[in-house]
């Protein structure tokens, strides 16, 4: 008893400094944002981070909800996983130093494509239930990106306004920017792969030392 209940404080105390991060981070993002609020949801980066408050607060605090339950499902819990990996993955690899970025705004690059990336990764891998996932979990998982991506080309192509420059059609043109596309959407489906097979050797090493 005293295990479950020093895990579930755990849990809520490692929940409530992500969620923390992830709100500030958001919020403060806005406070700086010179743009429109439009622009602003946009980015991957703030509909990720976004998730990512959403999911700790209704899954641990709000849980009894609709919203709580729906957050709670270890195939919600692993497709933000999934996003904000690629969001760090992407920024930190490719978009780091195109945006030359001080202050306060460096601060809070940071806190969205570092900190908080790590922050729930390690509350997926330490707390979230894990449940058999299959691969075609990672298939619908690619639904939202790819979503995301159309609309992000179809809103461009209107406003002429795109939020990363390898989404630029202006200056790539449709042929590089669909071959981008096209290997965003297989980089997401071989890393939701990974994350399925992590989530299930988590799932059948607990198993079996339950026997």
């Amino acid at each position: 008893m005293n295990n479950i209940e020093n895990k579930r404080k755990s849990k809520v105390l490692f929940a409530s400094i992500t969620a923390f991060f992830a709100w500030f981070a958001i919020l403060f993002q806005l406070y700086l944002t010179e743009g429109t609020v439009i622009n602003f949801l946009s980015y991957f980066t703030i509909l990720s981070n976004l998730l990512i408050a959403l999911c700790v607060t209704f899954s641990v605090f709000l849980s009894q909800t609709k919203t709580g339950i729906f957050f709670s499902g270890i195939s919600v819990q692993t497709a933000i996983t999934l996003y904000i990996f690629i969001v760090a993955l992407v920024y930190n690899v490719v978009l780091r130093g195109i945006w030359i970025v001080t202050g306060w705004q460096l601060i809070v690059d940071n806190l969205l494509h570092v900190l908080n990336p790590i922050l729930y990764i390690l509350y997926w891998l330490i707390f979230a239930s894990k449940e058999k996932l299959s691969w075609k979990d990672g298939v619908c998982w690619t639904y939202f990106p790819l979503v995301y991506l159309i609309y992000s080309l179809i809103r461009g192509s209107v406003v002429n306004w795109y939020p990363y420059p390898f989404l630029n059609v202006t200056n790539l043109g449709y042929k590089k920017v669909l071959i981008n596309v096209s290997f965003m959407i297989v980089l997401f489906f071989i890393t939701g792969l990974l994350l399925i097979a992590i989530n299930n050797k988590f799932r059948n090493n607990k198993y079996s030392s339950s026997k």
